[in-house]
């Protein structure tokens, strides 16, 4: 038992002592450092359009323009703006002394126009320029834009060289040559003067009182004569027409010249006529690539385009056609009917052969008359013989227009008087009443035809 006993009080004391031991040190928590955020580098501020390009410095020449014509102020503006910058090099290409001429203070408007030429409203990044076939610049012109071999082209010849310079205002490409606006276009009768080949033309514009109609809004198609071609007219012709008396007569040949509406060159080639402002038409046809006018009349330039038209060049003057006198007229007007009128007076049908009609008229000449037995004309003047004259002319009338190509398909017609003249047709003459030869076909009148016979038509007794 007392080894046991030394062994319990051995283990006892050591579990003394070590109840009475220190205890150990704790090892202190390290909390992590934390690092301060990095400080962001601020992006460069964009400026302006106009300081953009200032401080580039290849631009000195758009800068002194743009202030110039005072549009400084207008580039620094909200915007935003897109802005087809020439360089330096770009207005060096202008032909000497031009930009020396546009700085100046009566040309300043002329500038403005061409800067504004060369900027769009919004901002069009390149990517969105090439997808573009034009886009329409502040002056109010538009610029094309076209991509050729991954080159991008304005107006087909300038090249944008630069891309996507960024403004706090816009963007701007640079190009390599100066954008020249279309010239303003003048009305019709500004640019024929200008031209210079149309004097007489404008002339007779002048003495007809027509030039403010060709200045007005129009549109106009006008087929101009050269002067060339008003030289080709008899001589004395152009000095006749432009006399007081004649004016009407040289209004109605110059509106003849002039169509309603702006017809170009691509629509005229795809017209048999066009009907003038003088309420008659020309003819239209096209032969071995040329385009002619009434047959024989040239059009020899086409679509100069005017502010309220176009103009085609022509290289004869175009004559309307007469104006068509009623039959009584023609007939007396010819000379070879002085019998026939003589007779018409006498019968008291004057009127009625020019009343609206229309009438075929188959009219004896004074050598038909002459064929007649001796007296019998003078015979039929007198006062007693009237209605038998009256008669014997209504037999030479048939109600209705009826022209050769129709008269050869008929074997009689009825007249006026109510009996019938007889048709027909033998190696290639055409008779009435088997003897009496229609000579002359067609003379057409304002109110009818009259066909020439070789001799007078007796009616049935």
């Amino acid at each position: 038992m007392k080894p046991f006993s030394l062994l319990s009080v051995l283990l006892v004391a050591i579990i003394a002592l070590a109840a009475c031991a220190p205890q150990p040190t704790p090892i202190p928590t390290v909390e992590p450092t934390v690092l301060p955020e990095p400080t962001a580098i601020p992006e460069p501020e964009l400026s302006d359009i106009v300081d953009t390009a200032v401080a580039d410095g290849r631009f000195t020449t758009l800068a002194a323009a743009l202030g110039a014509a005072d549009l400084v102020d207008t580039l620094k503006g909200e915007g935003p703006f897109t802005v087809f910058a020439p360089t330096d090099d770009a207005f060096a290409k202008l032909p000497e002394g031009t930009v020396e001429s546009l700085l100046l203070p009566e040309n300043l408007e002329q500038l403005k126009s061409i800067l504004l030429y060369h900027v769009v409203s919004g901002k069009v990044m390149a990517a969105d320029v090439v997808i573009l076939t034009s886009a329409d610049t502040v002056s109010g012109e538009a610029v094309t834009i076209k991509v050729e071999d991954g080159k991008v082209y304005l107006n087909d010849t300038v090249e944008v060289i630069i891309t996507d310079v960024e403004a706090s205002n816009g963007v701007i490409h640079v190009i390599d040559s100066v954008l020249l606006p279309p010239a303003k276009l003048s009305d019709i009768v500004d640019t024929a003067v200008a031209d210079g080949r149309f004097t007489t033309l404008a002339a007779a514009l002048g003495a007809a009182d027509l030039v403010d109609t060709l200045k007005g809004e129009g549109p106009f198609t006008v087929f101009a004569p050269t002067d060339e071609a008003f030289a080709k007219l008899p001589e004395g012709t152009v000095e006749s027409l432009l006399l007081p008396e004649n004016l009407e007569q040289l209004k109605s040949i110059l509106l003849y010249h002039v169509v309603s509406g702006k017809v170009m060159a691509a629509d005229v080639v795809t017209l048999t006529s066009a009907d003038t402002v003088l309420g008659e038409a020309v003819t239209i046809k096209v032969e071995d690539g040329k385009v002619y006018l009434n047959d024989t009349v040239e059009v020899i330039i086409t679509d100069v385009e005017a502010s309220n038209g176009v103009i085609h060049v022509i290289d004869s003057v175009l004559l309307p056609p007469a104006k068509l006198s009623d039959i009584v007229d023609t007939a007396v007007a010819d000379g070879r009917f002085t019998t026939l009128a003589a007779a018409l007076g006498a019968a008291d049908l004057v009127d009625t052969l020019k009343g609206e009609g229309p009438f075929t008229v188959f009219a004896p000449t004074d050598d038909a008359f002459a064929k007649l037995p001796e007296g019998t004309v003078e015979s039929l003047l007198l006062p007693e013989n009237l209605e038998q004259l009256k008669s014997i002319l209504l037999y030479h009338v048939v109600s209705g227009k009826v022209m050769a190509a129709d008269v050869v398909t008929l074997t009689s017609a009825d007249t006026v008087l109510g009996e019938a003249v007889s048709i027909k047709v033998e190696d290639g003459k055409v008779y009435l009443n088997d003897t009496v030869e229609v000579i002359i076909t067609d003379v057409e009148a304002s109110n009818g035809v009259i066909h020439v016979i070789d001799s007078v038509l007796l009616p049935p007794q």
